[in-house]
């Protein structure tokens, strides 16, 4: 089964020649300028759009789909959503992971576990693990080396660091 990510979000058009101005999580021309086709969302199902152009216009990032001449045309697909297969998700650096790959994981410290990733923050400076702890307890902890020790996306773990003076329950 294809997974769907969610990769933007339509915001308005831009011009008379069916140009569409959108809002990228990725803040990446280059996750759109390789990719021949998005899927958006119309209630809860995916349909398929071939891209025909993608360009920048100052800080913004702007897309053409074929058969999608006009300002007309396009109207129906602002608000929309945008989404990739996961054949087309970008490759990341060593060290940098999805967030769908993040949220489920097992929290680990001190060789006990300690709760489990439930969202992720995304932040100017760094991301934010939301974690909620097994007494259910929620806290948060920043996606830093100071932190977190080792991340495996492939078993869903996370394994954070052990210092003392770092967390609020040392007593662990």
């Amino acid at each position: 089964m294809t997974e769907y990510f969610l990769v933007g979000k339509i915001v308005s058009a831009e011009g008379d020649k069916g140009f569409l101005k959108i809002d990228s999580f990725s803040e990446s021309l280059e996750r759109y300028s390789k990719l021949k086709k998005v899927y958006l969302d119309f209630w809860g199902e995916k349909k398929v759009f071939s891209l025909q152009s993608v360009k920048k216009k100052k800080e913004n990032i702007l897309l053409k789909f074929e058969n999608f001449n006009d300002k007309e045309s396009v109207g129906v697909l602002i608000g929309k959503e945008i989404f990739v297969d996961d054949k087309d998700l970008l490759k990341l650096p060593k060290e940098h992971y999805f967030i769908h790959d993040i949220i489920g994981s097992k929290v680990y410290r001190n060789n006990v576990e300690y709760g489990e990733v439930t969202d992720v923050y995304s932040m100017p400076g760094n991301d934010i693990y939301v974690i909620r702890k097994t007494s259910g307890e929620e806290i948060l902890i920043p996606a830093v080396h100071e932190f977190i020790e080792s991340i495996d996306t492939l078993t869903k773990v996370l394994i954070l660091k052990s210092g003392e003076g770092i967390y609020e329950d040392d007593e662990d």
